[in-house]
């Protein structure tokens, strides 16, 4: 028999799905297979903790499960008709007679005996319990969009479909990938939380991208073409005459695929200095230097 699904996350009845989810991610950089390769343990401790956070993470699940409709496991509980059935609740209604008003004779007595003549009672369709999965991919991949493969418990593989604009902690559901179902019910989903790796650089703010460039001390004082990073390649833009440090230029739509179309690309722009000293620009602002101090003097 599973365990509850709050024992299992370590949160109260009450939790909001946040503190929900913030418990699932910090017991799953603990348990997952691929940080403790060869542990059966913690494989099947993983297990049991997808499993609970498939429940529990999905709302609907998760009132359907509080209110005793499905069973730690996703599964559909069977209707309850006899009084055993209610025996081990806290809340049993049949603790007098007042509680058995519900209840018809006929309906009694048809249940039972349909019991022996059938031999058992027909189980009903179940639905498959839903899995859920981490997923680590690139930044690039999670912008742009990409195909990429999960490696299950059993090694077996799971493809997944990243939609391009893909969000850090979004959960992709991929319908009849989880448990099979009983009796004739449909497959469970697999619930798949994408974590975007971090970029050397590139960060995500919204749907806009934004890039920190270094350009030449030539190219902000007389202005010229500059190569910038994008999503999708290097593009040219021009650098205006005294370009100051942390001026930013903007790409439009160069950003991220959003629901209303791409975000923009900032660039801001930082000047840096030759690797190796120039003697000839030393001497420019030597002389320069020298200059503004005889003025200054003459003032």
């Amino acid at each position: 028999m599973s365990r509850d699904p709050y024992t299992v996350l370590g949160v109260k009845k009450d939790a909001s799905q946040d503190e929900i989810q913030k418990a699932y991610r910090s017991l799953a950089k603990k348990l997952h297979p691929d940080l403790n390769p060869g542990d059966k343990k913690a494989e099947e401790a993983f297990k049991e903790l997808s499993s609970a956070n498939a429940i529990l993470g999905d709302e609907a699940r998760r009132k359907r499960f509080d209110a005793g409709e499905i069973d730690a496991q996703g599964d559909e509980k069977p209707p309850q008709h006899f009084y055993r059935d209610y025996a081990e609740q806290p809340d049993n209604p049949y603790t007098s007679s007042a509680g058995y008003a519900d209840l018809d004779g006929d309906d009694i007595f048809s249940g039972i005996f349909g019991r022996h003549a059938s031999g058992a009672r027909a189980r009903p369709d179940r639905r498959g319990a839903d899995v859920a999965y981490r997923l680590a991919v690139d930044f690039l991949d999670a912008v742009n969009g990409a195909n990429q493969q999960i490696t299950m418990p059993d090694g077996a593989t799971l493809d997944v479909t990243l939609p391009p604009g893909v969000r850090d902690g979004q959960i992709l559901r991929l319908r009849g990938k989880g448990r099979p179902g009983q009796g004739g019910g449909a497959a469970g989903d697999a619930l798949v939380e994408i974590e975007v790796r971090p970029h050397r650089q590139f960060t995500r703010k919204g749907d806009d991208i934004h890039i920190e460039l270094p350009i030449s001390l030539a190219d902000a004082v007389l202005g010229g073409e500059i190569d910038v990073p994008t999503r999708s390649g290097k593009v040219r833009m021009t650098a205006p005459k005294w370009t100051n440090s942390g001026a930013v230029l903007r790409l439009k739509g160069k950003g991220v695929q959003g629901k209303d179309g791409p975000g923009d690309q900032y660039v801001r722009l930082t000047i840096r200095l030759p690797d190796k000293p120039d003697p000839d620009l030393e001497k420019f602002f030597a002389q320069k230097r020298a200059g503004a101090a005889k003025s200054s003097n003459e003032a």
